[in-house]
């Protein structure tokens, strides 16, 4: 496993992450809880050492379990975890006291705690962000609480789906240590102007959904059927499976590979930039982690590969698109 400073916080970590969103998410159905745990175990065996979760994930039984797996397993591990916004989902030009106010970010950090039975998370996050909160409410009050009485060691956000220019004016503020961001082989508009921003700045990059929720396994297909309360569902509305399975099809055609070898091409990619530290896929069993694993260990894609897979750019927003 390699690792990669995470910004200035100065924390060396896994180039794989492990991303707990579909752990204990009702979201994500068909998630068994001990393959889960068993998967936890194997990752942090393989040299992952830092796990991403969240207070809203399954109401907070996923951040019990982390640090269940953490205290179990004995061995250096980095936490981090989010706050949610005080209404959720959050509204469109909601402000910043109606999302995040000094004492909401310190309430749920404690229960965060309180959940993973440490006493200081390693990274904490707001679990969506907007630049127009930068000067607006008392939201910053709240996070240098929390530093000063030692219960978060350093603080970052999580943009929202496909907006990284969302977070410009907050990484050259200074105020924070970490971007979460969406990127990958479709959606690499983070190259244009947040990456070199972040890296200006000394900010670390955490990659999620490398894999387009699925789209980039090639398992998701104009047939695939989800259960039926799965959120993917709404995901993969419409004429969305076929779509991304001919724009699969196409980038495996290109890069003359077999459609098995596709997920590890798209995270292969994601590491492959110099300004992420760490890439956080969902791994809900042992055998994502194996194979996680070994792609996160081939390391950086030849130059000739990332030219064919930038040419197959396809921003779109399926979280909200109709």
């Amino acid at each position: 496993m390699s690792y990669a400073t995470l910004g200035r916080t100065g924390l060396s970590v896994s180039s794989l992450g492990y991303g707990t969103w579909g752990v204990s998410s009702a979201m994500w159905l068909g998630t068994d809880q001990d393959e889960a745990a068993r998967s936890l175990h194997q990752a942090i065996g393989a040299g992952v050492n830092f796990i991403d979760t969240a207070l809203s994930y399954g109401d907070g039984s996923c951040e019990r379990l982390v640090g269940e797996v953490v205290r179990s397993a004995g061995a250096e591990v980095y936490i981090a975890s989010k706050v949610p916004p005080i209404e959720w989902p959050e509204a469109p030009g909601m402000r910043a006291p109606e999302a995040f106010t000094a004492d909401w970010i310190v309430e749920c950090t404690e229960r965060s705690l309180r959940n993973l039975g440490v006493e200081a998370i390693d990274l904490q996050q707001l679990h969506v962000w907007s630049d127009d909160w930068l000067t607006e409410g008392d939201w910053i009050e709240g996070v240098d609480r929390l530093r000063k009485d030692g219960k978060i060691r350093f603080f970052g956000i999580s943009t929202l789906p496909h907006e990284p220019n969302n977070a410009l004016a907050l990484v050259r503020s200074g105020l924070v240590d970490t971007v979460q961001v969406i990127y990958n082989v479709w959606d690499q508009s983070p190259e244009d102007e947040l990456f070199p921003a972040a890296q200006e700045a000394g900010v670390g990059i955490i990659v999620r959904v490398p894999f387009d929720e699925g789209g980039l396994t090639g398992k998701v297909t104009a047939d695939t059927a989800f259960p039926a309360d799965d959120w993917r569902n709404d995901y993969f509305a419409g004429h969305r499976k076929a779509q991304v399975h001919e724009r699969a099809q196409a980038l495996v055609g290109d890069l003359g590979i077999a459609m098995e070898a596709l997920p590890e091409i798209a995270l292969r990619f994601c590491l492959s930039h110099s300004a992420v530290s760490t890439v956080i896929p969902g791994m809900r069993t042992r055998a994502h982690v194996r194979s996680n694993v070994k792609a996160a260990e081939s390391g950086r894609l030849r130059d000739s590969d990332l030219a064919i897979l930038r040419s197959h750019r396809w921003v779109r927003n399926f979280y909200e698109d109709e």
